[in-house]
């Protein structure tokens, strides 16, 4: 097993292709977008399976593997696999390395590989490597399985939102609606500079943060900010408190994090908003879930009209119309996620520790001896 950087293992290629030069196309060849799949074209650019990379705008740094004969549009970067190693496993490596944190650019977000080529991994023979790959499969089978899970439990939540309060879009109901200015304060947090951060102190959250957070339940993090400069924001009331709503606004739009009694961290200012300080006639619970529900996000893809980025601005966030519910019901409504929570919680806190176990298998943490859990000198996955 060798410790070798990025740049040792593969190369960075580019595409100029545009989601218009697959239109009206067809043929043999795939064609991959940062969404996936868009459709098949009558050339390629690549002979052999390679990893691909968005580098610019909205799923910044996701990280998928790719056919032979395939190509993707210009929003993605390829990597292109060197004699050493399998595709399959560079495509673990970059996944784990989290790459959005090096983007750059406040409207249109981007990262480079220059600046994210010296990440370092674990680099083991072709044949370790295989066994590696068929390890992660595995995993990954079961993350999916778990994830579905999930999804369902969502999927069940949402159903009794629209039981018990109706269509938003709709409001067959007829409930009160109001502007969210009206219901809770709309914000963000204080600017933090790059010579205000720190190696060691209170994390501080990027949106990518965030959202594996709530995916995750991880609470890992890579930047900090100095423990005074967080008792400073704390004593001038600029630190969320235990129930107020940090709102993802760039990117992935409208996903909710309620602020849990033992949080204490800090957070990046226009990619996330602060919601706080509500009306005594709505719960950040009720709120939460509202951003969820695929008929009032339609306000949000409205505003995304000739946008390039997905954006949604604290102005915007202020002139959303929310349905007020009686409150009565709005806590009847908490009782019902509170039970379903509990199974949730089981689900997250299985998926947070198999994506650390699994990520330490190719990129240990430091001080560990071991970059996975062997027996006899193999990997297995039944401990994950």
């Amino acid at each position: 097993m060798a410790r070798v950087k990025l740049e040792d293992v593969c190369e960075r290629g580019s595409s100029n292709l545009k989601q218009s030069d697959v239109v009206d196309k067809d043929g043999d060849y795939p064609i991959y977008g940062a969404s996936g799949y868009i459709g098949n074209v009558d050339f390629y650019h690549q002979e052999q399976p390679y990893v691909a990379v968005v580098k610019d705008g909205a799923g910044i740094g996701r990280t998928t593997l790719h056919p032979a004969k395939s190509s993707v549009i210009g929003t993605m970067q390829y990597l292109l696999p060197k004699g050493n190693v399998l595709p399959e496993y560079l495509c673990y490596v970059v996944k784990y390395m989290h790459l959005e944190k090096y983007f750059t650019g406040a409207t249109i977000p981007h990262i480079y590989f220059k600046d994210y080529k010296n990440e370092e991994f674990n680099l083991d023979s072709l044949d370790r490597q295989k066994e590696i790959v068929s390890t992660l499969n595995k995993i990954e089978k079961v993350i999916e399985s778990r994830t579905k899970e999930l999804e369902l439990l969502d999927e069940l939540i949402r159903a009794r939102f629209v039981e018990m309060f109706g269509n938003p879009d709709v409001n067959e109901k007829n409930w009160n609606v109001y502007k969210m200015e009206q219901l809770c304060e709309v914000g963000s947090s204080k600017r933090i500079y790059q010579n205000d951060q720190s190696l060691t102190g209170i994390p501080f959250l990027r949106i990518s943060d965030l959202v594996n957070r709530m995916d995750t339940g991880s609470k890992d993090c890579d930047l900090f900010i100095p423990e005074e400069l967080f008792e400073k924001f704390k004593k001038q009331g600029l630190v969320p408190a235990r129930g107020d709503i940090l709102l993802t606004a760039r990117g992935t739009l409208g996903r909710c994090y309620i602020i849990q009694d033992d949080d204490e961290f800090y957070f990046q200012d226009g990619m996330i908003t602060w919601l706080s300080n509500y009306d005594r006639r709505i719960t950040a619970l009720y709120i939460s879930y509202l951003f969820e529900m695929p008929e009032f996000r339609k306000q949000i893809d409205s505003l995304q009209a000739g946008s390039t980025v997905a954006y949604l601005s604290i102005s915007m966030t202020k002139e959303l119309n929310v349905m007020v519910p009686p409150l009565e019901l709005q806590n009847q409504f908490a009782a019902f996620v509170a039970q379903t929570d509990k199974s949730k919680f089981d689900i997250h806190k299985f998926l947070y520790c198999t994506s650390n176990n699994t990520q330490s298998i190719i990129k240990p943490r430091p001080n560990t001896k071991e970059s996975g859990k062997t027996r006899g000198g193999k990997l297995y996955a039944d401990e994950f």
